[in-house]
This record gives C-alpha cells, structure tokens and sequence, in this order.
C-alpha cells in the first residue's frame, strides 16, 4: 500500500501519480489534501510518515511546491526516510543504499512525465540490503 499526500502546491502533481497508480492497479491511500485553498504541507506530510510507522502503507509519496518543506518535516520523524528525488537515478540510488520510505517530489520544479518515471523507479527499486547500507541507515535511525 502506498501513502500519499500533497498540499496546495503540489495537488496537481498527486493527481496525475493517482492515475498513473491506478492505471498500473497499485493500491493507495489518498491523505489529502483535495482542494487548490492554501493549506499547511506538515499536516499531510505527517498523515503520511505515521501511516508508514503504523503498517497501514509501505512507501509514501508527498508533494509540495518545491517538494523541500514536505520533505524536511517527513524527515522530523523517528522512523522515516524521505528523499526529495529530482531524477531517477536519485530515485534508484536512494531506495538500494537508504531505503527510503517516502519519496518527495516538487510539483512546482519536475513535470508530470518525468514525475511518473520517478515514481516507478522509487517504487520497483528494492533496498539492497547490504550491510554497510544497513550499518548506515541503523547510525540514522539510532539519533
């Protein structure tokens, strides 16, 4: 199950990954936000990160203008990984090396055909598992 939420800046984006989930029948949870007003992105990313921390999702994606705000208020909370990914190399590397949970994307900076390239790479790349990335991200989770 994948998490997702977005706020203002970013709802346009979430829309298209929706579809794009939905035309590859990937189950998802939509956390919010639904409406183009201003809203506050630590409220979704949050929903988000606790979903994640409560085995109700796998991955998260968030969404914000710049996917940077999103991004360092996931990273807040004991648990998450979040990788504000701008390419899909990004989105490769930081699934096999740190296992990132939540991919973060700028709905203001990459655009949708990209974003969708993104997406797919975050969420078919597995972690490695190997035991110096593991070293690292237990030195992560362990401040």
């Amino acid at each position: 199950m994948i998490g997702i939420a977005s706020d203002h800046g970013g709802l346009e984006l979430k829309q298209e990954i929706i579809k794009h989930l939905e035309s590859r029948n990937l189950e998802y949870i939509d956390y919010g936000t639904n409406s183009n007003e201003s809203c506050d992105y630590p409220v979704y990313a949050r929903k988000v990160a606790k979903a994640i921390l409560d085995s109700e999702c796998d991955k998260g994606i968030l969404i914000c203008g710049t996917g940077i705000g999103i991004s360092i208020t996931a990273n807040r909370i004991k648990g998450i990984r979040a990788a504000l990914c701008h390419d899909t190399f990004s989105a490769q590397a930081t699934r096999e090396h740190n296992d990132a949970n939540i991919l973060a994307l700028g709905g203001r900076v990459v655009g949708p055909g990209l974003a969708l390239k993104i997406v797919d790479t975050f969420l078919d790349t597995p972690f490695s598992g190997d035991e110096r990335h593991v070293r690292r991200i237990n030195l992560i989770d362990d401040f």
